[in-house]
């Protein structure tokens, strides 16, 4: 029987295939009523969905960031850590960067619960 994903991980796939297709509803309905995200963009957090989408909203009328999700870690207490390939563009199509990043998710009750931006551990031990 071949390895199925865990719950976790599905729902964090569906989140970053919203959040790139711009659904936020989608992304939003995904999270707790206490989610607490960064605002990476602008600096400091946002609490709450309603929070989140206005600063999605605003960052989207700023700059057009993609996440495509290469690996997932599942970590202690309900936390996963996903490498990202992030590319950001302004709204010319101009990329402004291009990179791996982590993100740290806590899941509580299925939900998105909170999401920090993080290094990735390094991959080259010893090097």
């Amino acid at each position: 029987m071949p390895d199925q994903p865990a719950p976790e991980i599905e729902l964090l796939r569906a989140a970053y295939a919203a959040f790139n297709a711009r659904d936020i509803d989608v992304v939003l309905a995904l999270m707790t009523p206490d989610v607490h995200w960064p605002k990476a963009f602008k600096g400091g957090f946002a609490h709450g969905p309603e929070a989140v989408r206005t600063y999605w909203t605003e960052q989207w009328s700023e700059i057009n960031p993609h996440v495509n999700p290469i690996a997932f870690q599942p970590e202690d207490a309900g936390k996963i850590l996903v490498e990202v390939h992030q590319v950001v563009r302004d709204l010319a199509g101009v990329v402004l960067a291009d990179e791996h990043v982590g993100h740290r998710f806590t899941i509580e009750r299925g939900l998105i619960q909170s999401m920090e931006v993080c290094p990735l551990p390094s991959s080259d031990l010893g090097a």
